[in-house]
């Protein structure tokens, strides 16, 4: 434990002074070696962290809440190599509580074969059991708990479509009874599908250079939507050359396939990994139409 918090103490200062463990007793799937986390803020201003093998927390209340509020779960993107902390986290959160919504920032672990026993399960476990922490602190921090969504950017999308269409499984082992299914998700230019279209350093990051056609089929997400799949709001840039548009159009034809609601924003420009801000689209941003979509599904 010491280790842990020198290290957070090293990281940017929200790190320092607000995240905490996600698990109070041991992670599961853990192999425990010493936690060597960094965070790096970059010439570009994201901060970017690496080598989360014991994943942390940050719950961001809604303000002045006299009554039970939405909560999102927020998995930011990095290929599943390191995570875009700062436009995909911490400040997504802050617009949220901006609009009355509550967040929780997740660190989830990254996958490596030397902290995990089975690496592909780790980013699943940790968000399922943040899903299942929210809504065991729904009295606590003042959430409706048939309003707990996950949202994730990129490979975290990939993860957020992980949880949103393995729900019926516990895969951490220590959440038996809990309600592990989101009640909506919020994908932005998200990894859907471990196949060829999808982002191929996200796979190999999760499932190693020549995973089985069974581990292809259980994380390509398309594959595994049905009927209570969680309603979906998108976004996505037509001309993203890192995650191609065809994750997320064919994720919503799943959903329709399946008359699963899902509302699909693809803009001709934005590239990949625009977080807030599409400066492309400065007429047109998309939180406002996500407000839209969130009152139209009595989450506001």
């Amino acid at each position: 434990m010491k280790k842990i918090i020198l290290l957070l103490l090293l990281a940017s200062p929200i790190m320092a002074q607000d995240f905490i463990p996600l698990y109070s007793a041991g992670i599961p799937n853990d192999k425990g070696i010493a936690n060597k986390q960094t965070a790096v803020k970059g010439a570009d201003g994201i901060e970017r962290i690496s080598k989360v093998t014991i994943p942390t927390y940050r719950f961001f209340p809604a303000p002045n809440a006299k009554e039970a509020r939405a909560c999102v779960v927020i998995c930011p993107g990095g290929g599943y190599r390191i995570l875009a902390s700062s436009h995909e986290g911490y400040d997504i959160a802050a617009k949220f509580n901006e609009i009355g919504v509550s967040a929780l920032v997740l660190y989830y672990r990254l996958p490596a074969d030397s902290a995990q026993i089975e690496k592909k399960y780790a980013p699943l476990q940790d968000a399922q059991s943040a899903i299942a922490l929210v809504r065991k602190n729904a009295v606590k921090w003042n959430v409706d708990p048939a309003k707990v969504g996950i949202m994730g950017f990129s490979a975290g999308g990939h993860l957020a479509a992980t949880a949103s269409t393995h729900f019926n499984k516990d895969y951490t082992g220590i959440q038996a009874g809990a309600n592990l299914r989101p009640d909506f998700s919020i994908l932005l230019y998200p990894v859907i599908s471990v196949r060829p279209f999808g982002h191929g350093g996200s796979s190999q990051s999760l499932l190693g250079k020549n995973p089985t056609e069974e581990e292809l089929v259980l994380f390509s997400n398309e594959e595994q939507v049905n009927t209570q799949t969680p309603k979906a709001f998108i976004v996505h840039a037509s001309d993203d050359n890192a995650v191609p548009l065809k994750n997320s159009l064919l994720y919503a034809e799943r959903l329709t396939a399946n008359k699963v609601p899902v509302d699909l924003h693809v803009y001709a420009k934005g590239g990949h990994g625009f977080g807030l801000n599409n400066k492309t689209t400065s007429g047109d941003l998309w939180f406002d139409r996500l407000i839209t979509w969130m009152k139209a599904n009595q989450l506001l």
